[in-house]
């Protein structure tokens, strides 16, 4: 696990990274700025329990290369859940928080993730136990808005111009960021094309 000392803000911002791309920088580079964060921890998953391990690179090799988009001295790679024994993000949130009284954490994910965050296991559970900050991705913003997390979760939506405040907010807190979005998808590199189209 990372260093972070009580008072810090810090970003998680999970995924399989299967392979990390210049989008998954631009997601975490936005949420620096405009979260205000300390640190951001890249949490390099040994697996997402919603998508087949068919074609999912080996983890050491999807951590070399998080690492080398890591242009942030703030950004720690890490695969914490590895070591944990879990591949489920509400459990390592609460090790994570558990583990580091007087920390302001919160939770980092592209928009795309926002409509499906409802078939996540425990997924109310994250909402109580962190914030949340969305980032925008290409494609249909207000989908993702009208999805069933963000319609369950919509009176704990906080105003984007509040975003540096929201990792110190009670949760359930979230809000969405707009900002520069890339076309790049790890589906679409991993097909060969580069891009979503």
């Amino acid at each position: 696990m990372p260093y972070c000392e009580p008072g810090m803000t810090v970003g998680l911002f999970g995924g399989s990274f299967n392979p990390p791309h210049e989008g998954h920088f631009l997601v975490a580079s936005l949420a620096i700025q405009r979260l205000g964060l300390d640190q951001l921890w890249w949490l390099v998953t040994p697996g997402n329990p919603l998508k087949s391990g068919n074609g999912l690179a080996p983890l050491h090799e999807r951590l070399a290369l998080s690492e080398a988009f890591a242009h942030d001295p703030r950004i720690h790679v890490s695969a914490l859940e590895k070591k944990l024994g879990t591949a489920y993000t509400a459990r390592t949130i609460r090790h994570i928080v558990r583990r580091n009284t007087g920390v302001n954490f919160v939770w980092i994910m592209g928009a795309d993730n926002l409509g499906d965050f409802h078939r996540w296991q425990e997924w109310r559970s994250i909402a109580r136990t962190v914030p949340l900050a969305v980032i925008d991705r290409p494609g249909s913003t207000l989908t993702y808005l009208s999805s069933k997390a963000a319609r369950a979760l919509d009176k704990a939506r906080v105003a984007e111009k509040n975003a540096r405040a929201l990792a110190r907010m009670k949760p359930p807190a979230w809000t969405f960021i707009h900002g520069p979005r890339s076309h790049v998808s790890s589906t679409a590199l991993r097909r060969g094309n580069g891009h979503q189209g």
